[in-house]
């Protein structure tokens, strides 16, 4: 008689579940879990100090009432303007200053790599006062430089015209962090295999051309995550424009994003009280507009990079 083979059942890898334990449960209790709550009182309002649920109603409020929908739609198209500027401007610098720093005959390339990566690590309080008071009219120091090199009649009260303002911002966070960038492409250009490099200069590729052929391609992955990396932080802004500017994200509200926005409507500023769950709506928005570029990045550009490696 044959003996049927019994089905051995797989085995549960309870070590990794204890492993992960950990941090799920932080993730939970300081993530998952708020969000859930500021998505929860985005429902509601209050009535005679009793929250009331209306369903959607905070959202049609924010993009339909005439007072609302007009500040939501000017922090929304600067928050967009300052995205940009950092994609078009940080990160091209940021692969730049890596494909410079990468050439095997520069050097001193510690000194150039800490240099550029120290402003990442300042606080946003420092940084902000600290160009605030460089570009100022009466005590800055740009005037003076920019009238040793005969371009002392181009300097403008920048941070204080409506036109130049939000620029100019989007600009000193670039000079903050496009270290990032630059370490990020960086260590992916180190990655790149010998075999490789040395295989194009044997087909003549050398200097920029090796790069824009070779290399390039092949850190089209890296480039990508750092696209996104600069979508989640750019529409997360906060610090820069509020200790630069103010609550009030002047002059006249034109460096106003979500993230100032989010926070006089939640906490209230001088005259005007706080409303709690129109705060968690803009919130609620922000996260949404996140989680549709990030989804939008991993279901159509990640799987064409993908494609496009194999």
């Amino acid at each position: 008689m044959q003996h049927k083979r019994q089905k051995t059942k797989p085995k549960i890898r309870w070590h990794i579940l204890v492993f992960l334990a950990p941090a799920l449960i932080i993730y939970t209790l300081f993530m998952i879990y708020p969000l859930a709550g500021t998505m929860e009182l985005s429902l509601f309002t209050s009535q005679n100090n009793k929250d009331v649920f209306i369903g959607l109603d905070n959202f049609k409020t924010l993009f339909s009432d005439e007072r609302w929908a007009k500040d939501f739609w000017n922090a929304l198209l600067n928050n967009t303007w300052f995205f940009l500027i950092h994609m078009l401007v940080q990160n091209p610098i940021g692969i730049l200053l890596a494909a410079l720093l990468s050439a095997p005959a520069l050097r001193f390339k510690t000194f150039y790599r800490t240099s550029i990566f120290i402003p990442t690590i300042l606080s946003f309080v420092i940084v902000g006062f600290a160009w605030k008071l460089i570009l100022s009219n009466l005590w800055g120091i740009a005037p003076s430089l920019m009238d040793i090199v005969g371009l002392k009649s181009f300097f403008q009260p920048w941070l204080g015209r409506e036109a130049t303002a939000l620029t100019t911002l989007s600009l000193i966070s670039v000079w903050q962090f496009v270290g990032i960038p630059m370490m990020l492409i960086y260590a992916a250009l180190l990655s790149i295999p010998d075999e490789i490099i040395e295989a194009a200069e044997l087909d003549g590729l050398k200097g920029m051309s090796q790069f824009w052929k070779i290399k390039l391609p092949l850190i089209l992955p890296s480039i990508g995550i750092i696209s996104i990396l600069t979508f989640v932080g750019n529409f997360n802004a906060f610090d820069l424009i509020y200790t630069t500017q103010g609550a009030l994200a002047g002059p006249d509200f034109s460096t106003d994003i979500l993230g100032t926005f989010m926070f006089r409507t939640f906490f209230g500023f001088q005259l005007q009280q706080g409303d709690p769950n129109m705060g968690a709506t803009i919130a609620s928005i922000m996260f949404f507009i996140i989680l549709i570029g990030v989804s939008a990045y991993l279901f159509f550009v990640q799987r064409r990079l993908q494609r496009y490696q194999m």
